[in-house]
């Protein structure tokens, strides 16, 4: 039976189609994206004592390599942003925790608040989603969204310091 996310059996055989499909949750049935963020717990899990240069330049080179391999499936599945294509969604939990700091709360607040923006899309996160095509139009929008959380995140964390 075909669902709204069904994939091509060729997907899983190209290494594109596994890395932009989140080796395997972007074929989920139901939240693909919910699904491919929880690749992004184990690369945060990786690099989360990184120096925020060097984070944020891992995190920048996994945005273009994403541009990339996105874009490639996209143009092989001939749908701009297909459900199943999740990497996005790794990079935009890896913008939010940029200056996360340690703890295991913090990783769920992170990944609520992602998973929030991406679904809902605020002004302009919509418009760039609607407007940029190929691989870059794919990531940016789930950039969009991790600034947004991670700027939530910060005032958590100033919160919780200060009251």
């Amino acid at each position: 039976m075909k669902t709204r996310n069904s994939l091509p059996p060729w997907i899983w055989t190209r290494a594109d189609g596994l890395i932009a499909c989140g080796f395997g949750t972007g074929a989920a049935s139901v939240a693909p994206g919910t699904f491919g963020t929880l690749i992004g717990l184990p690369i945060y899990w990786l690099m989360q004592n990184l120096s925020i240069g060097y984070y944020a330049l891992i995190t920048a080179l996994l945005f273009v390599f994403g541009v990339w391999v996105c874009g490639r499936v996209a143009t092989a599945l001939q749908v701009h942003d297909h459900p199943g294509i999740v990497w996005d969604e790794v990079v935009g939990y890896l913008v939010t925790m940029t200056f996360a700091p340690s703890g295991w709360m913090w990783w769920v607040a992170g990944f609520v608040l992602f998973r929030i923006f991406d679904i809902f899309k605020p002004w302009p996160i919509k418009f760039f989603d609607s407007r940029i095509p190929g691989g870059f139009g794919i990531m940016i929008d789930d950039v969009l969204a991790g600034i947004y959380a991670a700027i939530c995140m910060q005032l958590m964390v100033y919160s919780y310091q200060h009251f």
